[in-house]
């Protein structure tokens, strides 16, 4: 029997659907576009920027914290000392992350980041068998093998070993893992700010010795820039955000499916912006990537769809 409020739940579904997605599809156009930004700081350093960049989201954290009252939630969560440990251990691989994507964008390696996130689903597929012991399909079997053959041939094709691609694919799969791990006992505001509180004293670190060598640009290199620098930590917030409030609202595949916006752009931005080479040896090792990629979505979005059939076959028979 039809409850008299379901085409209003349906109703309610299908907006939070458009909302997350919204969300969600924002956090990767922000990512996609942030090699551009980077390169507008210019001539501050990865040193510097990534240094800045901790700094300032801490202190926007902060900041959003104070504003929503959510410090009680926050007490909760550095009154255990498990969560602490895990927001450790996502504050430096998120460092990494964050350092070797500045130190490749502003080095005129953009196409090879881009290449890191189209490896990092894969990559994820390929943790959740080494760490969560996840039985795989025959298809992703198949996805995570062309992508093993396309670091072959760009490694052997184009001469060089593509590490900036694999740290970040690497770094970011096993962030997610730690973020997996945690679940929803720390939100998005919290667990940025104690990643970034963690890796507070890095950054000092790191400024003391720029400011020692080649000297901090904040306010040495114009009005313009020193704003746009001491936007990084809202540049840096803010998508993070935007993306977890789209992933609470929709499903894993629409996010499978929405995060290979970012590298799009910044594959874009290398090559015709930035005039990156990309020699043949690039466009077969890319495409095959591509194709893996292809292969790991179709089989995904299948997956989800017997999902659904078998949900919607149990509620029939009770």
């Amino acid at each position: 029997m039809t409850q008299p409020n379901a085409p209003e739940d349906a109703t309610d579904a299908a907006r939070t659907r458009v909302v997350g997605t919204t969300y969600a599809f924002l956090a990767y156009l922000l990512w996609g576009f942030l090699p551009l930004y980077f390169l507008l700081l210019k001539p501050t350093g990865a040193w510097e920027v990534v240094a800045w960049r901790i700094l300032l989201s801490l202190v926007f954290c902060a900041f959003l914290i104070a504003v929503t009252r959510s410090w009680p939630r926050f007490r909760a969560i550095i009154a255990q000392k498990r969560l602490l440990m895990w927001t450790a251990v996502a504050g430096a691989l998120i460092y990494v992350n964050w350092q070797v994507f500045l130190l490749a964008t502003l080095t005129g390696h953009v196409i090879e980041t881009s290449l890191g996130y189209f490896i990092n689903p894969i990559v994820t597929v390929l943790l959740g068998v080494l760490v969560l012991r996840e039985r795989l399909r025959a298809t992703q079997w198949v996805a995570i093998s062309l992508a093993a053959v396309a670091v072959i041939v760009i490694m052997v094709g184009y001469g060089t070993f593509p590490w900036i691609a694999l740290l970040l694919a690497f770094s970011f799969g096993f962030y997610s893992l730690v973020k997996k791990r945690i679940g929803p006992a720390v939100d998005a505001v919290s667990g940025l700010t104690l990643e970034s509180f963690w890796l507070a004293p890095i950054a000092i670190v790191q400024l003391i010795v720029v400011g020692a060598t080649t000297g901090i640009t904040l306010a040495s290199a114009g009005l313009g820039h020193g704003i746009l620098l001491a936007l990084a930590g809202v540049a840096t917030a803010v998508p993070l955000l935007l993306f977890a409030s789209g992933a609470r609202r929709v499903t894993l595949t629409t996010l499978g499916i929405m995060q290979f916006i970012a590298p799009i752009l910044q594959f874009m931005i290398g090559a015709w912006l930035l005039g990156e080479p990309m020699p043949l040896e690039r466009w077969i090792g890319f495409g095959i990537v591509w194709v893996a990629l292809i292969v790991l979505t179709i089989d995904s979005v299948r997956a989800a769809r017997r999902g659904r059939r078998v949900v919607s076959d149990v509620t029939e028979l009770t």
